[in-house]
């Protein structure tokens, strides 16, 4: 059994995203009102004009964004699979084929998914492209993936002793050795969809499997609670108790001195929602302590202004994270610090909505972790919405 519901193998991970909600079908009608059918049809109209603006930027040779990225085409082609219409995946069938042909063409023979660098980051954003199509002839594919990703799993210091702190995680791949929780949560984000193949024979090599709890003691140790993190600069206090942390060293939205000389690593708003899908994806129970405890802390530090602790840096990953993982909780209304009550759902449609440019794409003004490619934002907004749009 999967984390609050089963996972059913022939839908994609967009409405599996939408099955999660604890809410039933009957429930969501009685409470459905004229203004939710309003808005749903605006989110709709607003998808259609981002995929629209995405199906005239792809390239003759069938990618989006940088060549060398596979992951930005991933993105593009994991929105067009979401459309829950069907009327833009048939309208730009030869845009879909050909970008999934391009995505083919990065297979390489160690089972990754990638181009010049950053193997994880590509080959796992790439994976679920490849899983939403829901086309039997990926499925090697995406075994091999499968299999490269978990071997890309850190171990350092002595095996199989999580002795370091950045143990268990994933990190970019290739140059790029040290584990990061964006990338933990990438790697696990196939994974967990991916697990109904992890017994399958990957070519003439048996499958291989993570080694989960070494998995969760690598997310346990960039969140900021003592109780659950070993390391010394995690924190208790109020502003920072429960969230996340980029990996066990680093934060990048700095360090705070605390009032008993004590300095801690800030936590921030992506990385918590990150934290929060990895502990989900790695099955642990809702209930848990670790879960209740960024859950709370988001609740208490929602905004959809800002990336909190970061400003605009990486504002549309924010977003799309969040839609993520309050989806798959299973929750509508936060109940915020002043006590108040939001629908998350309605007010980040909204936002979305206000931010979109006229010729139906998004773009950050902010440029951190690529934010100014109108690709890669109006990919990440379309997603968004389209998990938004299952649950109005």
């Amino acid at each position: 059994m999967s984390v609050w519901k089963s996972w059913k193998i022939c839908c994609t991970v967009l409405a599996f995203l939408a099955a999660s909600m604890q809410a039933s079908a009957a429930e969501k009608v009685v409470a459905r009102s004229k203004s939710d059918v309003s808005l749903k049809l605006e989110v709709e109209n607003s998808i259609g004009k981002g995929l629209t603006w995405l199906a005239a930027k792809q390239k003759p040779e069938g990618y989006w964004g940088q060549q060398e990225h596979p992951a930005l085409t991933g993105l593009v082609l994991t929105g067009f699979q979401g459309d829950q219409s069907g009327f833009y995946r048939r309208k730009y069938e030869q845009e879909l084929n050909r970008g999934y042909g391009y995505l083919l063409k990065n297979v390489k023979p160690d089972g990754g998914i990638y181009g010049k660098d950053l193997t994880n980051y590509n080959t796992s954003i790439s994976m679920m492209a490849l899983l939403v199509a829901n086309r039997p002839e990926y499925q090697p594919v995406i075994k091999k993936a499968r299999n490269y990703i978990i071997g890309l799993q850190d171990d350092f210091g002595k095996k199989g002793t999580s002795d370091d702190p950045l143990d268990g995680g994933i990190g970019y791949g290739g140059t790029y050795k040290h584990s990061d929780l964006t990338n933990t949560t990438f790697a696990l984000e196939a994974l967990h969809y991916s697990r109904y193949l992890k017994n399958d024979v990957v070519g003439d090599a048996e499958a291989k499997e993570l080694n989960w709890n070494a998995a969760i003691k690598f997310i346990s140790r960039t969140q900021n609670l003592p109780g659950s993190n070993d390391q010394k600069w995690a924190s208790d206090d109020p502003d920072n108790k429960g969230g996340f942390v980029y990996f066990p060293e680093e934060s990048k939205a700095g360090e705070v001195k605390l009032s008993d000389g004590k300095v801690a690593l800030r936590s921030y708003g992506s990385m918590s929602y990150a934290g929060m899908l990895s502990y989900i994806y790695a099955q642990l129970d809702k209930n848990d302590p670790r879960v209740k405890a960024v859950y709370l802390w988001l609740s208490r530090h929602y905004t959809l202004d800002e990336n909190p602790g970061m400003g605009k840096d990486g504002l549309y990953f924010y977003y799309h994270t969040m839609a993520k993982a309050l989806s798959i909780y299973g929750v509508e209304n936060l109940t915020l610090k002043d006590g108040s009550s939001v629908n998350w759902r309605k007010e980040l449609a909204r936002k979305l909505l206000n931010l979109q440019n006229g010729d139906g794409s998004w773009v950050n003004t902010n440029g951190r972790w690529w934010e100014k490619d109108p690709g890669l934002v109006t990919a990440y907004a379309v997603i968004t919405l389209e998990i938004i749009s299952r649950g109005l």
